[in-house]
């Protein structure tokens, strides 16, 4: 006789207490792993753009630089310049004015030679009114022209200073100090050193009273002598002022001194500087530092890493990114953006947390209306529960939304679909398998890993940067995803997770976190069918007017450890171990060997009856202690039943 149950549970209480189970675990599960990723995806997108900014401003300043150095370059090689013509030479006089007016960044140019001798060319309109008034200029000149030169064989020097019209006609003239002599100035002594660079140690300029530098080449052919000329930072200053992210991003120059030299409050920091005692003094980073500037400034200079993330005293989130201009030489000039990750993407942090909150105030508003009807609920709920073990398997359909003519059972199926077209979307951002696993078992991520065999791809496009570097940003943005998503259907036809996205290149693997007893034949498979793939987007580039990319492959096989890195709050799954940097060093070497798919030999042997291959040398990678025969993959054999590259 069996006895009874001590405890009843009403029909009503099962549905709600199922239907509450259900929705908590898969809802609260997303939470989790939206928050996780959708951290790391905002840091990783934040920090790109910072980048991708970062290096197009450095390269605008090294332009101005060159343009610079190259009207230097010009000056230096005209003959009465070499020969010392300048005294009396209208011809050179229209040269310099020409000069100045092309170059926005130029405030004067000059030459001083040897003996003493010395032409400076003043463009006095860029000092401003205070600047004009300093000079003692007439209002209506537009040039100033400075002129030293010996009377004559063993002369004392005369100098004279010339005040010219927009036409170079001459306003005024008055005598000009004797007592100067180029040849001691920092400008002309270093310019002959040998490790002599391009400019010199930043100063505040006397007429314009802004930062700036000198830039000066020696002249080479003739008369022993320098030309130079004062760069005003003015013109990179508005620049970075445009560059401004968000409303609390912050874009400025800086020298490794800890000198700040141009800065969208340049004007005010001079002037603090000159309330402080300390006129003519260029403001420091501890004057701009209010969200921990310095801290993330060392960061880099310490790691080499030029993207830093760091934290003000609110705990405020900032990224922040650096770029040294290449043309500063030993001036050592560095270029600083910072932006608030919460700032400058408010949107995707608004999202995230409105629908925490939805997810929170959807399940408070169906319980009580639950507990009332769940005698009518059975059928639709069951119905509802198929789904969602449906999208805990990750077996998406496209049937159609449940409808009920029960409002609630009704909001139930349209979030129940939303959810399902939630996980489908939030498995794009990281390896599907992996999120399919963790919403099978129900494991939380934790930071580990275990040894295994894998096999890992790495690709590249060939000269990226050369062949988007002039292309509008959104434009590389959209095609580049094309080519992301042929790359990505490839791969994952072929049983491949892909592992990241490093600007153009994709990392892949095989055999984690799903096993494949085949994963090395389906990696060389993944390759080749992304070749095909790739020719066949390029021909849709090319139609739309969009330069091709072409694609160059690494493949290795050997044992990594496999799991998750970083920290609690951050963590990313991923390989580790020389087999990956071998696979990193195969796809470089395909431009040493003008080649498409490199393979080392581990993947030859494994796979040699299924696919063609081609010797291509015998190598000793970087960090490795043994040598490495390097081959091509040629394509797949006609027997293998793989498609075959051409």
């Amino acid at each position: 006789m069996s006895s009874e149950p001590r405890f009843h549970v009403g029909f009503r209480t099962s549905i709600i207490a199922l239907f509450v189970g259900i929705v908590l675990f898969v809802g609260l599960a997303l939470v989790y792993l939206s928050f996780v990723r959708v951290t790391s995806i905002t840091r990783s997108a934040a920090s790109s753009f910072l980048d991708t900014v970062a290096q197009l401003s450095a390269d605008r300043i090294d332009a101005r630089l060159k343009t610079a150095r190259d009207s230097l370059d010009i000056l230096r090689g005209l003959t009465s310049v070499q020969q010392g013509d300048i005294r009396d030479n209208p011809r050179l006089h229209v040269v310099l004015a020409s000069m100045l007016r092309n170059n926005k960044q130029l405030y004067n140019l000059y030459i001083g030679y040897d003996d003493g001798s010395f032409l400076e060319m003043d463009f006095i309109d860029r000092a401003g009114s205070v600047g004009k008034s300093r000079l003692g200029a007439p209002d209506d000149a537009k040039f100033r022209l400075v002129i030293i030169a010996k009377a004559g064989d063993g002369g004392k020097p005369v100098s004279s200073i010339h005040f010219l019209s927009d036409t170079l006609a001459s306003i005024s003239q008055h005598p000009g100090r004797t007592d100067f002599d180029p040849r001691e100035r920092p400008w002309f002594k270093d310019a002959y050193e040998p490790n002599a660079g391009l400019l010199t140690e930043p100063y505040v300029f006397f007429a314009t009273g802004e930062a700036g530098y000198t830039v000066r080449v020696p002249i080479d052919g003739g008369r022993r002598g320098v030309v130079a000329g004062d760069i005003l930072l003015g013109e990179a200053e508005a620049m970075l002022r445009k560059q401004q992210i968000g409303k609390s991003g912050l874009a400025f120059l800086f020298d490794d001194a800890g000198r700040v030299l141009v800065h969208p409050d340049m004007r005010n920091l001079m002037e603090a500087a000159n309330r402080s005692g300390q006129p003519g003094e260029l403001p420091r980073l501890s004057a701009i530092d209010t969200i921990g500037i310095s801290a993330a400034i060392s960061a880099w200079r310490q790691s080499g890493v030029a993207q830093q993330f760091f934290r003000d005293g609110n705990g405020r989130t900032y990224a922040a990114a650096f770029h040294p201009i290449a043309l500063a030489g030993a001036a050592n000039l560095n270029l600083g953006l910072f932006a608030p990750v919460d700032e400058f993407y408010a949107q995707i942090e608004g999202d995230r947390r409105r629908l925490f909150v939805v997810a929170i105030a959807f399940v408070l508003a169906v319980l009580p209306i639950a507990f009332a009807l769940g005698s009518m609920l059975s059928g639709s709920l069951r119905e509802l529960a198929r789904e969602t073990d449906n999208i805990q398997k990750f077996r998406f359909t496209n049937s159609a939304q449940l409808h009920s003519p029960i409002r609630e059972i009704d909001e139930l199926g349209r979030s129940v679909s939303t959810m399902r077209t939630l996980i489908r979307t939030f498995s794009n951002f990281v390896p599907k398998r992996l999120v399919q696993q963790l919403v099978e078992t129900g494991n939380a991520m934790t930071l580990g890993g275990t040894r295994r065999e894998v096999t890992i791809l790495f690709t590249d496009v060939a000269n990226f940067t050369g062949i988007t570097e002039h292309r509008d940003p959104a434009q590389v943005m959209q095609f580049t995803s094309r080519y992301f998503a042929v790359m990505s259907e490839a791969i994952m036809a072929n049983k491949g997770t892909v592992d990241k996205f490093i600007g153009d290149a994709v990392m892949a693997i095989w055999n984690a976190p799903i096993e494949d007893d085949d994963h090395v034949a389906n990696a060389c498979a993944a390759v080749l069918a992304c070749i095909e793939a790739n020719r066949e987007l390029n021909t849709e580039f090319e139609r739309e007017g969009w330069p091709a990319y072409h694609t160059r492959f690494g493949v290795h096989v050997g044992d990594v450890v496999v799991g998750n890195i970083g920290s609690s709050d951050r963590m990313n799954y991923t390989v580790l171990g020389a087999a990956v940097n071998l696979a990193a060093r195969l796809e470089s070497l395909n431009k040493q060997y003008q080649t498409t798919a490199l393979v080392s030999e581990a993947v030859k042997q494994r796979v040699e009856p299924r696919f063609v291959f081609r010797s291509v040398d015998r190598i000793k990678p970087k960090g490795f202690a043994a040598e490495a025969q390097v081959y091509e993959l040629v394509g797949a054999r006609a027997e293998s039943g793989v498609r075959r590259a051409v």
